[in-house]
């Protein structure tokens, strides 16, 4: 499961460097949307009860 948690912050770290990058109103708002598919994603990993839980 760590890895998993790993590679959607590694990936999220990508996106908020292309967001500070990002030319256009069109690829801000594609980056924040998948930013917020990947918070919603870290954040059901890290519910109470999932197996990574502590």
């Amino acid at each position: 499961m760590s890895t998993v948690i790993e590679n959607l912050l590694s990936r999220k770290q990508k996106l908020v460097e292309q967001l500070e990058k990002a030319p256009s109103v069109e690829d801000r708002d594609r980056i924040e949307h998948q930013l917020e598919q990947i918070n919603t994603a870290l954040d059901f990993l890290d519910r109470p009860g999932s197996k990574d839980a502590k």
